[in-house]
């Protein structure tokens, strides 16, 4: 199933190019008081949403999928775990750009065939998360603004040191995603976790509907030119580890988003540009650059 988030936070479930306005459906989420419990919700409920959602089809009011707004699939995640540098070639080629390192991030990567299993993950700011419709307001207009790509993976279910023979078992769904990136010195958390910094959709496609999540081809072009194609295949830490290694510090929760890496072909955007990207099987979204 397909489940986006749209206009003023209506769910809907999109089939082909119609969206059903299916928010009736979040009525199976059971209400809850302060303090609230760690994580998104719906994501937490999702079967009971996406039974609802599908009861509730058949009268539902349907929509053009172009003419509504797409927000991020995610409304609430507790955390944005992100794998630093997990395609070969865009460490190989992209790292090597003196715009891109600032003769920081190469010193950190050399020699390092896997480097997230030495480098860990990094986190953003959830409040960096929007959706492809609002679009990214640029925070650092001085300095190089870059789009990376990314398949998302979306928690469905708490868990801690959770192993890789495992991990498939704790995925709610799948999204696209751009991790937006300021090219500088400083810290990876601090320059990708601007407001908009983080676009995720253009729906929360559900887990059952991807046999192998990699075995994608993710691409992403810029104002129609092509910048970004590879296959999730060619990451150098998959998902099954990237769950391992993630669980292992933090206590996974629903909703949580686990951004893992990008391939090369990175590059900078200015206002009035269009970010086109997408992935098999998860759909495909315009992101314009506002400001």
């Amino acid at each position: 199933m397909r489940l986006c988030r749209f206009d003023d936070d209506r769910l809907g479930l999109v089939e082909d190019v119609v969206v059903y306005d299916v928010t009736g459906a979040i009525e199976a989420v059971p209400p809850c008081r302060w303090p609230i419990p760690m994580g998104d919700a719906l994501v937490a409920h999702l079967p009971e949403v996406c039974s609802a959602a599908q009861k509730l089809k058949a009268h539902a009011r349907q929509f053009e999928l172009a003419g509504v707004k797409l927000r991020s699939p995610v409304a609430n995640p507790s955390k944005i775990m992100a794998a630093p540098a997990n395609y070969r070639l865009h460490v190989e080629i992209d790292a090597k750009d003196p715009a891109v390192h600032h003769n920081v991030h190469n010193t950190q990567l050399a020699g390092l065939d896997r480097p997230v299993e030495a480098l860990g993950l990094f986190l953003k700011a959830t409040s960096s998360v929007t959706g492809p419709s609002p679009g990214i307001s640029l925070n650092w207009h001085e300095k190089r603004n870059d789009y990376e790509t990314e398949l998302v993976v979306v928690i469905g279910k708490g868990g801690k040191n959770i192993s890789a023979k495992d991990a498939m078992d704790y995925i709610a769904g799948y999204c696209v995603g751009l991790d937006m990136s300021v090219r500088g010195p400083e810290e990876r958390s601090f320059r990708k976790s601007a407001d908009s910094y983080t676009v995720l959709g253009p729906w929360l496609t559900t887990a059952d509907e991807i046999a192998d999540p990699q075995q994608l081809t993710l691409w992403l072009t810029l104002n129609g030119k092509p910048r970004q194609r590879s296959s999730t295949a060619a990451m150098t830490v998959g998902i099954r580890r990237l769950i391992e290694i993630a669980s292992s510090a933090y206590t996974l929760y629903p909703g949580d988003i686990l951004m893992t890496g990008t391939p090369e072909g990175v590059g900078a955007v200015v206002p009035g540009d269009i970010i086109f990207t997408g992935c098999d099987g998860l759909g495909e979204m315009t992101v314009p650059v506002v400001i």
